[in-house]
């Protein structure tokens, strides 16, 4: 009796173990190193069209080139007249995002009403009349366009229209933003639940009053999050925008760089690294706010 428990202990421990092992066995294992081999293969090629080659930043004379660059950002140059104008175009920076964004809420907001199915009074009965549908499709390419074209080719219109200085700037970032968050906004809105905006403009209300009631309620505070982040983006943006004259600390930052001045780079860079930190802290405390 007790060699036949012993022989039957000794012959489930093996199935036990096997049992064992197929469970912590991922299923998925095969296909994931499939696709993972099929996306390098498509990977490899891009690398070989854009000439990617990271190993050169190894290189003894380029290692050399970055560290010193990298060794001339200290110490930090921090004297009064210096921080006094870090100041100023750091005002004049936020300004510059602010106004932009700003514009371009004035551009997204009556487009994305336009471009919303959602909101149409026409598609409440299944299909969208043919001149409702046409202004709609006239509306989404005209985001399209908008938002193809990238702030800083604007900046470079506008800076010959209007001459250098923050004009150009807003008006870039307005234009280009406008599209963005026209396009974002009128997603957010379809993507979400219809019912109580169909119920609503079923029973005589407008568009613009299932908007507020309904639409509004439900997505503002995915709504603020994205609109604080395409502020973020837009003082970011204002970098690149100084460098073709467009004012702000980006201008700043482009004369340091040509004058050698590390530390002037790395306190701008600072500055920079804050503002974005600061956007992140208010987009953080309107998502608590509105949920």
């Amino acid at each position: 009796m007790r060699n036949s428990r012993v022989e039957m202990s000794a012959t489930h421990f093996p199935q036990a173990q096997l049992a064992s092992a197929a469970k912590l066995r991922d299923p998925d294992f095969s296909s994931r190193v499939f696709w993972l081999s099929v996306a390098l293969l498509l990977l490899w090629p891009l690398c070989v069209a854009t000439e990617f080659r990271p190993w050169v930043l190894w290189e003894p004379d380029n290692r050399k080139v970055t560290l010193d660059f990298l060794a001339s950002f200290w110490p930090l140059v921090h004297n009064a007249e210096f921080m006094h104008m870090v100041a100023r175009e750091t005002w004049r920076t936020v300004a510059m995002a602010t106004a932009g964004v700003t514009l371009a809420l004035v551009l997204a907001v009556p487009m994305c009403l336009m471009a919303t199915r959602v909101l149409s009074l026409s598609a409440l009965t299944g299909r969208m009349n043919r001149w409702p549908a046409v202004m709609r499709w006239c509306v989404r390419a005209t985001l399209i366009v908008l938002r193809s074209i990238p702030e800083l080719v604007w900046a470079l219109v506008f800076v010959r229209v209007v001459g250098l200085g923050p004009t150009a700037g807003v008006l870039a970032i307005a234009l280009t933003y406008g599209g963005m968050l026209g396009k974002v906004y009128a997603e957010i809105l379809e993507s979400g639940e219809s019912h109580a905006t169909h119920s609503l403009m079923r029973n005589g209300s407008g568009r613009l009053q299932a908007f507020v009631y309904a639409l509004m309620p439900t997505h503002a505070a995915e709504l603020a999050s994205y609109t604080v982040y395409r502020w973020e983006c837009a003082i970011r943006s204002s970098v690149v925008l100084g460098f073709v004259g467009a004012g702000g600390l980006g201008q700043q930052l482009d004369n340091s760089m040509k004058m050698f001045n590390g530390g002037e780079v790395a306190t701008l860079l600072l500055v920079f690294i804050a503002l974005v930190a600061l956007a992140d802290s208010v987009s953080a405390l309107l998502r608590r706010a509105l949920s």
